[in-house]
Parts: structure tokens; sequence; C-alpha cells
């Protein structure tokens, strides 16, 4: 007996020890997968960088050929304007001189005719020689500018240019192996996404944020979010579908953009909110996620579709454009759909008034928000307190509320006769021009 038992108790340590190994065998080969996704990362970027950095020179390089070529061509053509400038005059007194030696080359052959011609005619041909030459001003001679006055191009070329493009270029780009943010978390919300990013270089100060995002594997990014924030609801996203996101900064006083963070997949498995269709005063989005009280006299509660809020949630409202208040108009949760009531004031119902009353189970509450206004955003939170035998309320089942707007908030407990596992959401208002988004 006591050796099958040592044999069991054997047996029992062999089989630990393997499947320990086997564990142990399952932890290596993880974390040989994450050795060859640092590997693949750190190449994949090294040959992302090169080729950014050579398609960047090679870009500058043809645009500092260019713009060195138009201002050469520029220069040249100021030298051609300076020299026709210049060369104008000087023809027109070269033609004046040229007249005038081919005037006195006439002269000179008259005169020497006149002396040395045949003596019959000579006095004749004398008179009529010094005639023509009373005629000509032998004494006038038009002026030569001197060297001085005239142009006399240069070149005028500061060296100190390429010493200022040499420090300019061995300080221009800079090759960082970290980004100075990367995203943090990732949070599902209703048809969306809380993304969450923080800062990493303790030495960066960062001015802005850009967060980027793709779905599943499109081939470009797209902005959804440039501000000072560090946290961003990027809405419109279907449930169950990978989007991949990144984030860069820009530093105090600085025009350029950090390199990028490495990108991360996130995803929402929750369907995002609808407004129910059908209801005559409202209109809704393509989306169904906003509505738009109409001008229909008809009035009632708008629900939700289905009951899509969960306990543990956050579901908000933002008001995008505001109409007349009424102290019955509403915004709230409820437990199931009623029809025939003109607002959420009722049993069954917490919401928040536009005036900023709260209602519980249609009794008002003393604590009271601020008024909504357009921009507004409204936020319900709710999480389970007791869940069990009936309580000396009445209810065996309570939710803890808190209702925020306006940066302030209201907390109190929602006693229910029934178990919730999800709750309908709904508004009303008595006037038109409201718009709501829910997400």
């Amino acid at each position: 007996m006591e050796a099958e038992a040592e044999a069991r108790l054997l047996l029992q340590e062999a089989r630990e020890s393997i499947e320990a190994a086997r564990s142990y065998r399952r932890e290596l080969e993880q974390r040989l997968r994450g050795l060859h996704q640092a590997r693949q990362q750190i190449r994949e970027s090294a040959t992302l960088t090169r080729d950014v950095l050579e398609q960047h020179f090679n870009d500058l390089k043809g645009t500092l050929k260019k713009l060195l070529d138009e201002r050469l061509m520029s220069l040249l053509q100021e030298v051609d304007a300076i020299e026709q400038e210049s060369i104008k005059p000087l023809d027109e007194c070269q033609k004046l001189i040229e007249h005038g030696v081919s005037t006195a080359d006439d002269l000179l052959r008259d005169g020497e005719s006149a002396v040395h011609g045949d003596v019959g005619q000579q006095n004749e041909k004398l008179c009529s020689f010094t005639k023509k030459a009373l005629h000509i001003q032998l004494d006038s001679l038009p002026e030569v500018p001197s060297l001085v006055d005239v142009p006399c191009l240069s070149a005028q070329l500061d060296d100190c240019l390429l010493t200022i493009l040499k420090n300019q270029i061995f300080r221009h780009g800079t090759v960082a192996s970290h980004p100075p943010v990367q995203l943090e978390e990732f949070v599902e919300k209703p048809g969306g996404i809380l993304v969450r990013w923080c800062k990493v270089d303790d030495d960066f100060i960062p001015q802005d944020y850009r967060l980027q995002y793709r779905k599943g594997t499109a081939t470009h990014f797209e902005d959804v979010y440039v501000g000072s924030e560090t946290e961003f609801i990027v809405l419109h996203i279907d449930p169950n579908v990978d989007y991949q996101f990144r984030v860069c900064a820009r530093g105090d006083g600085r025009q350029e953009w950090s390199p990028w963070s490495v990108p991360q997949i996130g995803r929402t498995t929750l369907v995002p909110h609808e407004w129910t269709t059908g209801l005559e005063g409202y209109s809704l989005s393509s989306r169904r996620n906003i509505a738009l009280r109409n001008d229909s006299q008809s009035c009632g509660v708008l629900y939700s579709k289905a009951p899509t809020y969960f306990c543990g949630q956050t579901l908000t409202f933002r008001i995008e454009t505001v109409g007349q208040p009424d102290r019955r108009d509403s915004l709230g949760v409820c437990v199931e759909q009623q029809n025939g009531y003109d607002s959420l004031q009722r049993d069954k119902a917490v919401c928040i008034s536009t005036n900023g009353a709260v209602f519980v189970n249609g009794k008002e509450m003393t604590n009271q928000l601020p008024a909504v206004t357009s921009g507004s955003t409204v936020t319900f939170d709710m999480e389970v307190v007791q869940l069990g035998p009936s309580s000396n309320e009445g209810g065996n089942f309570k939710l803890r509320v808190t209702i925020s707007s306006n940066n302030r908030e209201v907390v109190f407990d929602w006693v229910l006769d029934q178990c919730c596992v999800s709750l309908y959401f709904g508004c009303s208002f008595s006037y038109p021009g409201w718009k709501v988004l829910v997400f």
C-alpha cells in the first residue's frame, strides 16, 4: 500500500512537473513572439525612417536647386536689362560720330578735288567748297562719357550664405528612437472608443496633441482630434471592428509635429446608442444618435431603440443646439418605455430638466444643476449598491446615480422594486430647436 501511495505521489508530482514545464514553455514562446515583434518593429521603423529621410532630402535638394536656378535667372535678367539700358545711349552717340566721320570724309574729298582740280574751274570749286564747309560745324564734337560715368557691372555675392546654409543643414532633422508620447488606454464606449495617451519624455513640453485613426486595413490615417487634452472619445465606431490609432505632439513654441507613437489596435464590442424611429415630433440623423425636436405639434418622450445603457457605463448627452426651455423638458434614463407621457418626470425614471432641476421617480430633488445651454454635456453614471431583500424604502434594488453637468454633479440612490440589467434612455422637449447627441 505504501509503495502504491508513493507511486501515485510520484506520478502526481511528475504530472505537475510536466504541466509546469508546458506552462513554462508557453511563457517562453510568448516571450519569443514578443522579441520577434520588437525586432520587427525596429527593422520596419528603421527602413521607413531611411525612406523618409532619403525622400525628404531628395525633395529638399530638388527644391533648393529650383530656387537657386530661379534666383540665378533673375540676376542674369537684371544684368541683361542694365546692359541694354546702358548700351543704348552709347549706340546713339556712335551713330552721331559715325555720321560726322562720313560728313568729314565727304568734305575732305571735295576739298582735295577743289585744290588739286582743273585750274579753269578751280575758283568755282573752291567757292563751292568754302560755302559747304561753312555750313558744317567743324568745331562741334559730341560728348563721349568717361569710363567712370558708364556702368561697370559686377556681382555682389555674400559668402556668409554658405555658412548660414551649412549651419542650418547640419541642424536640420533628427532621428528619434522613441516618440515623446504614447497611447496609454482604450476604453470601450457604445459606438465609440475613449482613447487616452500620455507623455513619456520628461524633457518634452507639449503644446498640442494630434490623434489619428484608420479602420481595419485602410491605407491612410485620418485626423480625429487636435488639441491640448490627453484623451478623446472617437465616435461613429463600428462594433467588433479593429481600428488602428496613433498620436503625436507639437512642442511648446514649435511648428513641426513629433514622431508618431507606436500604432495600437482598439475596438469596442458595445453597440452604439440609437434613438427609436417613427416619433413624429423628432427628426433623427442617419446614424440615429442625434435627435432634433422639429416643428411638429406632436409631443411625447423619445426613447432609445433598445435598453442599451448598462450600469457601470457613462451615458452622455451633448446639447448641440437649444430651443425655448420648458420645465417639463427632460433628459434621462428609465426602466421601461411608457407611452402617453410628455416627460420623463415620472415613476421608474431619473432625469434632468433643461432648467437644471433633477427628478427621481417624478419627484423633484432639492439639489439642482445649472441650466443646460448649447454645448452643454450631461452625463449619467450608475452603479449597483444593493441587490437583495427588500429595504426600508420598499425596494430591493438600489442604484447609486451621479448626474453631471457644467462641472457640477448630484449623487443620490435610486430605489427600484425590480432588478434592472439595462435601462432605456430618453428625452422630451416642448418646443422645437433642441438637438441632442447621445453616446
